[in-house]
């Protein structure tokens, strides 16, 4: 009896349909191609199909820049399962047909304080004093035309966890041909020199300066506000308290305006519009994401008798976009909101 159930699992199990191995190509396309081109020929992001870049990374490195990102910059980080991201790290390998370098894990042992010296006269012109990674390196969306690609930040935790030292040095003694990066060896440093700067670089990991500056305390998603007035004279107050705190009145609407036959909205939820287009361009000159966000809104819902002001809190704009430079707008935006809707319940 075991014997012949054992058999019908054998059997259900091969008839089963074998799950398919994710895409990279799709997946790339889908997660990466707007920074990384389509064919991974860079634009805002690292021109990953380079010769020179894949000849110094390894799928390591890959495998976790794409899961850490990198903190206060552009690069987000992922929640792709594991199995995914090592397909896009396969396409991406697609793109070169020598084999992916691998690189010991071992600590490069130099000299930080010589390392130091080195550095301010190698280094700082691209990376910054303090590995900030200098103009131009993806904090923002621009960048000067005269730099074919972005220097990275070499103080970033996201870069510090993902490169080992071991492949940290090969990119200083080899540079990367078709980047302003030139190797180290060709300038006349010796391989003790080297070790120094590596040495150096990775001290950053214990400066404050290595930590994202900007990240903020856990901030809650939502900012919600009791009204002590009906539904209709809460959202004239709403209006009105935006005109005072110097925004534009853009419109008001049911919340599922569009989503049911006219007539039939919800009469006791709705959203109210409106923008400030001197922070309109500033945070959009900022991270153009921040359009899937605009114009401001407030949406006011009655429930149960009771009446309620909400609004998504602009300061868990810099967690999703993982931008350090969004953190200013951000904490003003919600200081506005705050003061509408507190101006609107008095």
């Amino acid at each position: 009896m075991y014997r012949i159930f054992a058999l019908t699992l054998l059997v259900l199990a091969g008839s089963l349909p074998a799950q398919a191995a994710p895409d990279g190509a799709r997946l790339y396309a889908r997660n990466c191609a707007a920074c990384h081109g389509e064919n991974g020929g860079g634009g805002l992001g690292v021109p990953l199909s380079l010769p020179s870049f894949q000849a110094t990374v390894s799928n390591d490195y890959l495998h976790k820049t794409i899961r850490l990102g990198r903190p206060g910059r552009v690069m987000p980080t992922s929640a792709l399962p594991d199995a995914d991201i090592d397909a896009i790290v396969r396409h991406i390998r697609s793109w070169n047909k020598a084999p992916a370098p691998q690189f010991s894990a071992t600590p490069v042992k130099g000299n930080a304080g010589r390392g130091r010296v080195l550095y301010a006269e190698r280094c700082v012109a691209c990376h910054g004093a303090d590995g900030e990674g200098g103009k131009g390196t993806g904090v923002t969306f621009s960048r000067p035309r005269d730099l074919p690609i972005m220097a990275p930040a070499l103080n970033n935790p996201g870069f510090l966890a993902a490169a080992s030292d071991s492949m940290i040095k090969k990119t200083l003694m080899n540079g990367r041909e078709g980047t302003p990066m030139v190797s180290f060896l060709k300038q006349g440093l010796k391989e003790k020199d080297i070790d120094d700067i590596v040495s150096f670089i990775r001290s950053f990991e214990k400066s404050p300066r290595s930590m994202h500056a900007g990240v903020l305390e856990t901030e809650q998603a939502v900012l919600t506000m009791d009204s002590p007035y009906d539904l209709k004279t809460t959202i004239e107050n709403v209006k009105q308290a935006a005109s005072s705190n110097n925004f534009i009145f853009i419109r008001e609407q049911p919340l599922n305006h569009g989503l049911t036959p006219t007539g039939q909205e919800d009469p006791h939820q709705h959203i109210i519009y409106f923008c400030n287009f001197s922070m309109l361009n500033a945070a959009l000159a900022t991270d153009p994401r921040v359009g899937l966000f605009l114009p401001c809104r407030i949406t006011v819902v009655e429930q149960n008798g009771k009446v309620k002001m909400m609004t998504v809190n602009p300061k868990r704009l810099s967690k999703i976009f993982n931008n350090a430079e969004l953190n200013t707008l951000c904490d003003e935006m919600t200081k506005h909101y705050l003061a509408i809707m507190e101006e609107a319940a008095i």
